[in-house]
């Protein structure tokens, strides 16, 4: 790696053979989202798991606080991102995989 990949980290995707857009949609558009509905899509997670992670700490500490606050966090997330999303036929992470990705179950 060259000593300016080390400064300027958007280069780091030329030097690997991957052009600079490719990395801001190959990802969402394996889920059936744009990168705006991505962008949305993450920020919401990623914001809801923050509230309800903060309230497990304070769960933690008061045990009468937010009972099922991380819990039913857990179950929201899950049914937006696994229950509700199209299925579509897309590798699994770091394998050429095809198979879609279902949630039946046997």
């Amino acid at each position: 790696m060259s000593k300016n990949a080390i400064f300027f980290p958007m280069c780091l995707p030329i030097l690997h053979g991957m052009k600079t857009p490719q990395l801001f949609t190959s990802h969402p558009q394996s889920v059936g989202e744009s990168y705006t509905e991505h962008l949305c899509s993450a920020t919401g997670f990623g914001l809801t798991m923050l509230v309800a992670g903060f309230a497990c700490l304070l769960h933690g500490l008061f045990p009468f606080w937010f009972e099922r606050t991380g819990s039913n966090a857990i179950l929201r997330l899950h049914e937006r991102m696994v229950t509700n999303r199209s299925h579509i036929a897309r590798p699994l992470h770091g394998t050429a995989n095809t198979t879609p990705v279902t949630d039946a179950q046997p």
